[in-house]
């Protein structure tokens, strides 16, 4: 496979993240005085975070606007992008990888801008992605294709010509279904598993052990 562009997620796949993601509507809702439902965390997983404030505004019965909703989300979880959040092992020798061998990246993510900023800065890591997209600004989350075709178009290829990294079953099965080829990458926070490698083109336990990556990447 010749890749001109590598779009890679970012919370899962690239950073260690996702525990605060599970467990920020939580946090959230109950900080107002609302229970969260047991499905809460599976309905609000494929969402960008204004799609997220929607969900918590007419489930949970939430007076608060959509704007200060997503507002006291993003409080409660700023610092721990500008402060905490680290590179799974392996990410950055592998990106160094990517760059010799002169694979184009951006990042395609349901985050918001200043948050990935933040961390890439403070990681010393920007100077990998040529572009950052995320779901807020593209306008669709990743229940859609949209995210991936515009990453995809900022280098001018195809689809026979992109990789899609990602850890989540629902943006694998989108991106799948649009015809990207996809490198699932394990983390914890994802339980489907066996679903998610049948699925991938491509499945990486870390990025320490990548030999089934490049492997595809050399194939004519």
């Amino acid at each position: 496979m010749k890749i001109k562009c590598a779009i890679f997620d970012f919370d899962g796949t690239l950073f260690d993240s996702m525990f605060i993601w599970d467990s920020i509507g939580e946090i959230y809702l109950r900080s107002l005085g609302k229970e969260p439902k047991p499905s809460m965390r599976e309905d609000v997983r494929p969402l960008s975070l204004y799609q997220s404030a929607c969900y918590f505004k007419k489930e949970y019965d939430i007076s608060l606007s959509v704007e200060e909703i997503m507002a006291g989300v993003n409080q409660t979880i700023e610092q721990f992008y500008i402060h905490e959040v680290l590179p799974k092992p392996g990410v950055v020798d592998f990106l160094e990888q990517m760059k010799k061998a002169k694979i184009p990246m951006c990042i395609a993510t349901a985050s918001d801008r200043y948050q990935i900023k933040a961390a890439l800065s403070r990681c010393e890591m920007e100077h990998y992605f040529e572009a950052i997209f995320t779901c807020s600004e593209v306008g669709h989350g990743k229940d859609e294709p949209v995210i991936f075709q515009k990453a995809m178009e900022h280098f001018c290829a195809d689809r026979s010509a992109t990789i899609v990294f990602e850890d989540a079953i629902h943006a694998i099965q989108t991106a799948k279904a649009d015809g990207f080829a996809v490198v699932a990458v394990f983390d914890n926070s994802e339980k489907r598993q066996t679903e998610i490698r049948d699925l991938s083109d491509c499945y990486i336990t870390d990025f320490e052990h990548t030999e089934e990556f490049w492997e595809l990447a050399s194939a004519e």
